[in-house]
């Protein structure tokens, strides 16, 4: 079952929709989440694990880096194997992109001005069209031709990087292939976010948002959600990959934590917990919201849970939510869809609140 949704709050943008093997991206269709795998991808079986590791944790589509033949020649085994569908990463390798289609991806990440001349561009665009295999354009601030620089100059990278885009569609285009998708990243998060306005107004193809190089899991994560929840709260973008040093894994942590925090994602808990201030009167109230954030992060329906420890704004919270606790004086409540449920001491109110959360969850 998806617990995926479009928040009607958040006017989506127009754009085509396409399929990267059968997920649909694009259209009227829920933001798609997406990952890149960490391993070297000639070792099949690490990366197959790592593939079937984002795929439980909520990654939908995966890329896979292709930096040679004996890569691009592991990636049929990859596909066979893979849950999720599988999108391979080329630059500069014509070859490596038509070895890849021939193994059977799901997409390809290449941007077609700079795989060689006109044939060999030509060769492949026809035969990801032959497979409906769609390419994704990416530029990168980062790595943006120098002679876009220097017709915009250092002020105006988020032209240079649009126009360096329109250059790449264009190749496609005329070659009448437009299963395309288009994303304009940078670590300067206001860069990124002008270039995907920019892009969003000249043409119609599905975006993939994200802020490329955001850094570790701590600075990257701020960077992340601002840059991409500020377009997605626009009703910009359509599918996202956070790009953090290290696991993958807290890449799709924090992906479903932004589209849940807007809306676009219905799945597993929504934790609503009262900042520590000089009201709070229920002990242990750090340590019972962590524990059921860490009791419930594997979560697949969606549940709103309120941990609350005074009795200020902790009732209204509590009642708004699916169930919560709201507590001080050594006593508590519990509430459950509104009502009153329980009112019992403070010692027992974590243990009754998981245990109630348990039988909502089973139902």
């Amino acid at each position: 079952m998806s617990y995926l949704v479009s928040n009607p709050i958040y006017k989506r943008r127009s754009s085509r929709k396409l399929y990267v093997g059968a997920v649909p991206i694009g259209g009227d269709s829920p933001v798609v989440i997406q990952s890149m795998t960490t391993t070297d991808t000639r070792d099949v079986n690490t990366t197959v694990e790592q593939i079937k590791q984002l795929s439980d944790a909520g990654c939908e589509i995966i890329r896979v880096a292709v930096p040679d033949r004996e890569a691009a020649l592991k990636l049929g085994e990859i596909k066979k194997k893979s849950p999720i569908p599988l999108i391979s990463d080329i630059h500069f390798d014509w070859r490596l992109a038509l070895e890849a289609i021939q193994q059977g991806v799901d997409g390809l990440r290449l941007n077609p001005g700079n795989i060689g001349e006109h044939n060999r561009v030509k060769e492949v665009v026809s035969a990801a069209k032959e497979r409906n295999i769609p390419i994704r354009i990416g530029v990168n601030a980062g790595s943006l031709d120098a002679k876009w620089g220097s017709i915009y100059g250092a002020d105006r990278i988020p032209e240079a990087m649009v126009a360096s885009a329109l250059e790449h569609i264009k190749i496609l285009e005329d070659l009448n292939f437009e299963l395309i998708k288009i994303s304009l990243k940078a670590s300067d998060v206001p860069i990124m976010l002008e270039a995907y306005r920019m892009m969003a107004k000249k043409v119609n193809y599905p975006l993939h948002l994200g802020v490329t190089e955001a850094g570790t899991p701590k600075g990257g994560t701020i960077k992340s959600c601002v840059g991409i929840g500020a377009l997605l709260a626009e009703g910009i973008g359509d599918t996202i990959r956070v790009s953090l040093t290290g696991d993958s894994l807290s890449e799709i942590e924090v992906a479903k934590g932004i589209l849940k925090s807007l809306g676009l994602k219905q799945e597993g808990l929504n934790l609503v917990s009262c900042p520590s201030c000089g009201r709070m009167e229920l002990k242990g109230f750090e340590e019972m919201a962590k524990t059921v954030e860490e009791k419930l992060k594997n979560l697949k329906k969606p549940i709103t849970v309120a941990v609350m420890g005074c009795v200020v704004n902790g009732p209204g919270e509590s009642k708004a939510a699916d169930i919560g606790i709201a507590g001080g004086n050594g006593k508590g409540v519990i509430y459950k869809k509104g009502e009153v449920f329980k009112v019992l001491p403070e010692e027992q109110l974590l243990d009754t609140l998981l245990e109630e959360i348990d039988n909502m969850v089973k139902v």
